[in-house]
């Protein structure tokens, strides 16, 4: 068994509806400029934990895989902006930049599906969960965050989660 990076922490999720909830509590915390990285093989769960996300962000935009066009973007009533970038399809990190990844973060967080493929091109400060199925229903989350923002993000989101 691998023992966790120290600043990190470890959430299991027993059902789908609970990742939601998970991110959920997450998606409270975002501000512009904030960056989650999500790792994981298909199926650990990161599109259902970005559907908690947004909501708790207060997105009103339904959220689904962005596979096929790369980048969503939700909204919400205040008109600010959550974006979604899934990098499976992206042949690198030169690709990621193309996008620019600084104009969205200038408008809104990102949330990253695939992350560790496109790192490189990645802020040095974010929130980082590494994500597995450990059966059909529960799932694994390694949290760890680099930079002063994100590490007052994770605190807050440990707090949440298990309580002071």
């Amino acid at each position: 068994m691998a023992v966790i990076e120290k600043g990190s922490f470890e959430v299991i999720s027993r059902s789908p509806a609970q990742t939601r909830r998970v991110g959920m509590r997450l998606g409270e915390l975002l501000l512009p400029g904030d960056v989650i990285c999500l790792e994981g093989n298909l199926g650990a769960g990161k599109t259902t934990l970005v559907q908690g996300i947004a909501s708790g962000w207060g997105s009103y935009d339904s959220v689904t895989s962005p596979s096929y066009v790369l980048v969503k973007v939700y909204r919400r009533l205040d008109q600010n902006r959550l974006y979604h970038l899934d990098a499976y399809r992206l042949s690198g990190p030169q690709e990621a930049i193309d996008l620019d990844i600084d104009a969205m973060l200038s408008q809104g967080p990102l949330l990253v599906e695939w992350a560790d493929k496109i790192k490189e091109a990645l802020p040095e400060g974010h929130l980082w969960m590494r994500m597995r199925a450990i059966n059909e229903e529960q799932r694994d989350f390694i949290v760890h965050a680099r930079g002063e923002r994100h590490k007052e993000i994770l605190e807050r989101f440990r707090e949440d989660i298990y309580g002071a």
